[in-house]
This record gives C-alpha cells, structure tokens and sequence, in this order.
C-alpha cells in the first residue's frame, strides 16, 4: 500500500481494528477513512453502500464483527451470528461494487474443527465439526472466508483472509459474561486484589491450551501480509507464539496483577476446544514474526486497564472496576 493510499478499517473500535489504526498511524499511513466516531452503522447495508459511494476506499481491513467468551457465544449465539453475517457480507459486496485495490478479511482461530490437528492448517478447515459452545459464531466467520473466495472466483478480486491466534491487547472488552479469557481473568484477579479474597474461581479445568497474541502484533502483521500475501484462495494464520495452559495462563495474570490469593478451577464449566494453535510457517517463511513478548503484552493490558479505570472514563472495564469492593469474585 502507498502511504498516501485511501484505507478503510471496518471494525475501527473493535480490539484488532482499533489496532490496526494505531499501527497505520505508526507506519506513516496517512489517508484513513472512517475512523470511528465516523464510521458507518455495519449492519445496515444502506449506511455502507453510501459510505463506500463517498469514500471510494482503496484497501480495506475487514476487523468487525460482534465476538465474546464462552459465556457470550452461549447466550448470545444468534447475535452473533447474525452481526458477523451482516457486516462481512455489506462490506465484502461493496468492497467489489466500488473496486477496492484489495482486501483482507479476518476469520477466527475457532473456525478451525474441534478436534483438529494440531498445529492447525488453513486445509483442515471444514474437514470435521466445529466446537459446540462458539459454533454459531465459527460459521459466520467460515462464510467471510467463502465470501471472499467466492468473489475472486467469480469477479477475480482481490480479497483475501487471515487467522489470527486469540487476541487480547489494549481496547480489550473487561465485562466478565462477555469478555474472553484473557481480560476476564485480568478482571476477576483485579477484583480480588482490591478485596483481598482468598480464592478466584476458574471456569473450566485449566487444561485447554491456547496460543495467545497480542492485538498490535496481529496489527502489525495484517498489514505485512496485506503487502506480501497474494492468495484469495487460502486463509493465512497470523500467529507464531508458544501455547499455554488456562491455568499456565491464570497464574502468569497473577503474578501480573500482582494477586495474593489461590486460584480455584470450576470443572462442571465447559472448556471449549482442548486445543487451539496456530500453524505460523507460512507467514514466518515470508519474513514475519512476533513483536511482543507474551509476559510484556500482559503487562501492557493491565497497565491500559488500570490507566482507563484510573480516567473515569464510562467503558465496561472501569465500570466495573469501579465497583469492584462491591462485586463477588
């Protein structure tokens, strides 16, 4: 992309999209359209066929779309599905229909089979049955795939995907029904610090391992590959971290948060997938690599956390921290 190329970050306010803004902002991009507060309502396809009709974007970074925990895909499955359906399919359609250079589209690691090999390859997708606790979300994220392949079949564009690893950074959602793993243990062991309790309770056993990436760093790497990978045909993992326990996890956030207490594992919760990692060869072999030490980004996470509660700024994390001397941990 030239620096003074027209980009569209769909998704600016998520955790990925906002990001990837601070990331073209740090790489000396210079031409960015629809940073929120002014981007367009995703879900109403006259909003963003008027939106692309104005702005006539160049590249595009697809990074929106409702996502959650366990917890959320259990209670909100159709919410989910339906958003990410939406908005992948307004903006991959007016992406074509106002000739967009190229895209990428960002899938998610829980597209990937329950019980896929590991370490796991964009040609085992679709290849067995997807985990039951994030399925509905898993196949509206396997249709943005399609969607673009189906559109450079057809149209011949440019649209391509990517996998990231689960991710977690700066912009994090803290609530702890909908949050993912990462900042609801940051949260919770927060809480419990200030309460001084004596025990955090875990969903799940702590025996599902999980490969972990740092927001930027996937930033960081959608724009390497929105340069340097050229196959509308197959999705490209964005990952290249080691795998850990939840419970490895659990205790390298309380020695973060610097909790004194015990940590507690609640089997009768579900776990999800036994084991979710990422395949990185193949960006690797491009020239690609991780950025941030995993202990480093958790502390950045934390310290993002502390500074926003310590702002009274209203966001579900300060909110919530706020009334943390109130809460059950």
């Amino acid at each position: 992309m030239e620096k003074n190329a027209k980009i569209y970050v769909a998704g600016g306010s998520t955790l990925i999209g906002s990001a990837i803004l601070r990331q073209l902002k740090k790489q000396g991009y210079t031409n960015i359209v629809g940073i929120p507060p002014e981007e367009p309502e995703l879900t109403n396809a006259l909003a963003v066929e008027k939106f692309f009709a104005e702005n006539a974007p160049e590249y595009v970074f697809l990074a929106a779309g409702k996502s959650g925990g366990i917890q959320a895909n259990q209670k909100y499955p159709a919410e989910l599905m339906l958003d990410n359906l939406l908005v992948e399919t307004h903006i991959i359609n007016n992406s074509y229909r106002y000739e967009v250079k190229k895209l990428l589209y960002l899938a998610s690691s829980c597209s990937y089979p329950k019980l896929c090999p590991q370490p796991m390859r964009p040609e085992f997708l679709l290849t067995g049955t997807l985990e039951p606790t994030n399925e509905a979300y898993a196949l509206a994220k396997i249709a943005g795939i399609k969607l673009c392949q189906a559109y450079h079949q057809q149209y011949g564009v440019n649209f391509i995907s990517g996998i990231p690893a689960n991710s977690f950074g700066i912009g994090d959602d803290f609530s702890l029904e909908d949050s993912h793993v990462i900042p609801a243990l940051i949260l919770k062991m927060h809480q419990a610090k200030i309460q001084q309790a004596e025990t955090v309770e875990i969903w799940g056993t702590g025996s599902p391992r999980r490969e972990f990436i740092f927001a930027d760093d996937v930033a960081d790497g959608c724009i390497f590959i929105m340069a340097k990978y050229h196959d509308p045909t197959t999705p490209i993992n964005i990952a290249g971290g080691e795998d850990v326990s939840i419970k490895e996890l659990a205790e390298l956030i309380k020695q973060v948060v610097g909790y004194q207490g015990k940590l507690r594992f609640d089997s009768s919760k579900p776990d999800g997938m036994p084991l979710k990692a990422l395949d990185a060869s193949e960006i690797t072999e491009l020239g690609w690599g991780l950025q941030t030490p995993f202990v480093s980004a958790l502390r950045a996470t934390y310290e993002w956390f502390l500074s926003l509660a310590e702002s009274g700024e209203t966001n579900s994390a300060v909110e919530l921290a706020i009334a943390s001397s109130q809460s059950k941990v």
